[in-house]
């Protein structure tokens, strides 16, 4: 450790020599109040340091002592149905200890709670040579999660003794024998949050993530393991899809990054995810979700700190052999962070005054993502972390530099189209501008999972929506009784698929979530009634007479969606029908 003296205090940088054998990226305490920081350039024993608290009331002369490691994070049992701020500090106990509703400087408490006994079930016995990664144990962190206790990094060895019992994070649950000596193992590790944790492998992604909204698992999947951007302006729904996914996904686990946004829409996770039931479990799905707030009235560096901070704990469960899913709300605002500290770097400033770095900082935390085969030799145990970021570029111009450099990284774009929420179709998610890469490989499984039809429905559904924008062009030139019946009936078609299944309510409490199944028999249903129609069209009947006799059937359509997973039946009975109205609407204009 060294001890240097401030020089220089620039909002939350600031400078102070005397700092020789100090590292990049080494936690400092800053100023007698013991502010926290880390050093981000180093010259000459003069140092620049990003300090994660306010520091308004320090000022040169005062110390500034290093503790000799980098900003980590603690990974233990107690993560889950917490809410962190940027730096992995408790906001519940922080509230409690301080005795304030507001971030008080210099308060030092522990992330993890020190003090609660875990009960640890051994894997593990005597005499078993274990490694990094090796399951030695587990816990029962929640009702909806095992907590898998795993050798450190770096760390191999013989178990030379390991016990069942009830511990605190900090206490001994197994010593190994190892070549330098006995090494004592807790339920506890540190993780640098800078550093990714390894992994044996990473894979390529195949499988999707089941968000339970039809346009985005019907149109624009994302793979487990995959990473997906959602850009839009201000109101289009950039949040509420974040929550939905976070509510909906089928992983294991949620970390979920409010970054820079406001307070309010974090107090809105709080208040609905404890009241939300995880399906698998009957539970709270706060017992699967870690909470990380730094919003936009907390410190400014602490916002760069908590994307890694969220990474970190995403990549600790992931090394578990858990599906995992990151949101950060939103990149922009820890880009303005980036920004900012730049500027006071007095660093050479690239597009729109973002660093030049801002590009490679954006792929580094991307890349974090994944679909990877674990360390430990219990077999082949795989994770996988899944990123999703809101970019929230000013005026909804996604020519700007971060969702520029975002959408080159990522391979799902959601584009929130404006004009779509201001006409309250939500998710207001554009159907022509956005684009899964994943689609192709995706596909394959689908149609493995729901039949071979799967694909061509999709392809089908997706072809007349961009007909509908083609036919509306004409329609707004030359009236809509220029049109052909047979682009009539497309144009109902595409209508019904805008309104009765890409619009969804996730306010309600049956259309909120859509499962694969229902997704299937409703646009299944959409289709096939296009399919009737338009081969009644070519045997004879009007459109006129079409539209008046399927208006009971056409509304059984648009309610459809507000029909329960447990009454799909009832999709099926609507199908069955569809061909008879035809039919019987065909056979009447015969008689005529």
């Amino acid at each position: 450790m060294a001890v240097g003296t401030i020089t220089k205090v620039s909002g939350p940088l600031v400078t102070a020599s005397g700092l020789q054998g100090a590292k990049i990226n080494e936690v400092c305490k800053v100023s007698e109040k013991g502010l926290i920081g880390d050093i981000i350039e180093l010259d000459n024993g003069v140092a620049s340091i990003q300090v994660y608290e306010e520091t308004a009331g320090i000022g040169p002369g005062e110390p500034v002592e290093t503790t000799g490691a980098p900003l980590s994070v603690e990974l233990a049992p107690g993560l889950l149905s917490q809410m962190f701020d940027g730096i992995q500090r408790p906001l519940d106990t922080f509230m409690k200890q301080t005795n304030s509703d507001f971030l008080e400087r210099g308060a030092e408490i522990n992330p993890l709670d020190r003090e609660k006994k875990w009960t640890f079930v051994p894997k593990q016995t005597v005499d078993t040579q274990v490694g990094p990664g090796d399951i030695i144990g587990t816990v029962k962190e929640s009702k909806a999660v095992e907590h898998r206790i795993m050798v450190p990094n770096g760390v191999s060895g013989t178990i030379k003794s390991i016990e069942a019992g009830d511990f605190d994070i900090t206490e001994t649950i197994c010593v190994l024998e190892t070549d330098s000596g006995e090494k004592e193992l807790s339920m506890m590790q540190k993780w640098p949050i800078r550093t990714p944790r390894p992994s044996k492998n990473k894979m390529t992604p195949g499988e999707p993530l089941v968000t339970g909204q039809r346009v985005i698992d019907t149109f624009f999947p994302v793979a487990k393991g995959g990473t997906a951007a959602v850009p839009g302006p201000f109101g289009a729904g950039k949040t509420i899809v974040q929550h939905q996914i976070a509510k909906w996904a089928d992983v294991d686990i949620v970390v979920y990054v409010g970054c820079g946004e406001r307070g309010n829409e974090m107090k809105d996770v709080i208040d609905e995810f404890p009241e939300l039931i995880d399906p698998k479990t009957g539970e709270s799905i706060m017992q699967r979700t870690v909470l990380i707030a730094n919003t936009s009235n907390m410190p400014v560096s602490a916002r760069e700190a908590s994307v890694y901070t969220g990474i970190t704990i995403a990549e600790y469960y992931k090394d578990m052999g858990y599906s995992v899913a990151i949101m950060a709300d939103s990149t922009s605002r820890w880009a303005e962070a980036l920004r900012e500290m730049s500027g006071r770097l007095q660093e050479i400033p690239g597009d729109e005054g973002y660093p030049a770095y801002l590009g490679s900082r954006i792929a580094e935390y991307y890349e974090r993502a994944g679909r990877f085969s674990v360390l430990g030799n219990e077999g082949e145990r795989e994770g996988s972390i899944t990123a999703i970021g809101a970019v929230s570029p000013a005026g909804g111009d996604i020519s700007e530099p971060v969702t520029q450099n975002t959408l080159r990284i990522v391979k799902v774009f959601w584009d929130l189209d404006a004009s779509l929420s201001q006409k309250r179709h939500f998710p207001a998610i554009s159907w022509t501008e956005s684009y899964s890469l994943y689609d192709d490989q995706l596909k394959e499984y689908m149609d493995s999972v729901l039949g071979s039809q799967w694909s061509k429905m999709v392809d089908k559904a997706m072809s007349l929506l961009q007909e509908e924008s083609r036919l509306d062009e004409i329609v707004q030139l030359v009236g809509v009784d220029s049109l052909s019946q047979k682009d009539r009936i497309t144009m109902n078609t595409a209508r019904s698929l805008r309104q009765d299944y890409l619009q969804q309510n996730a306010f309600d409490d049956v259309d909120t979530f859509t499962s694969r199944t229902k997704q299937f028999r409703l646009l299944r249903n959409i289709l096939y009634f296009h399919k009737k129609t338009q081969e009644a069209i070519q045997l004879g009947a009007y459109y006129s007479e079409l539209m008046e006799g399927t208006t009971q059937i056409r509304e059984r359509i648009a309610r459809s969606k507000y029909i329960s997973e447990e009454e799909l039946d009832k999709l099926d009975t609507i199908y069955n029908d569809i061909e008879q109205v035809v039919q019987e609407i065909v056979e009447k204009g015969g008689m005529d």
